[in-house]
């Protein structure tokens, strides 16, 4: 297993720097944190660097902090989650989608959007002041990210 990597101050920069490019987002508040080399975990508690590594000498963490971002390697781009969304949508001001009421539930549920947008990549699904998460526009659809876990279940009578 991986240890936890803090993120430096360089790195960390780079990664703004990305999401500066795709959303308009220019601070990211706290540490990042990565176990490998995908997903991208934000922390703002109290504990230093020397305190977080010590204490991963003692136990296993599998994690510190929130999921907030996946490096999409291949696209070199960060497809935030729900909760980076929705802690950084202050400053999210690019790639917005926002989503007609008719679609918030097919979103919900973990479809993808058969819409044709102007919009190209990772782009951030709104509905009036809620972020959603993060799809992926082409030319005639937004695929969905949800996580299934996380999906709004269908109905039963």
């Amino acid at each position: 297993m991986n240890p936890l990597k803090i993120l430096s101050e360089k790195e960390k920069n780079e990664i703004i720097e990305k999401l500066n490019g795709q959303f308009g987002i220019k601070n990211i508040p706290g540490k990042i944190i990565t176990r490998g080399r995908e997903r991208l975990f934000l922390y703002s508690g109290n504990l230093g660097d020397g305190q977080i590594k010590k204490l991963e000498e003692i136990a296993f963490l599998e994690r510190v902090g929130s999921y907030f971002a996946k490096m999409e390697e291949s696209e070199e781009q960060i497809r935030l989650s729900i909760e980076g969304a929705q802690v950084l949508q202050n400053q999210i001001t690019k790639n917005i989608f926002e989503i007609p009421e008719e679609l918030v539930e097919e979103w919900m549920k973990g479809n993808e959007l058969n819409i044709k947008t102007e919009l190209r990549g990772f782009v951030i699904i709104k509905y009036k002041n809620d972020f959603l998460g993060t799809g992926k526009a082409s030319e005639n659809k937004i695929s969905n990210f949800i996580p299934k876990n996380r999906r709004l279940k269908e109905k039963s009578n």
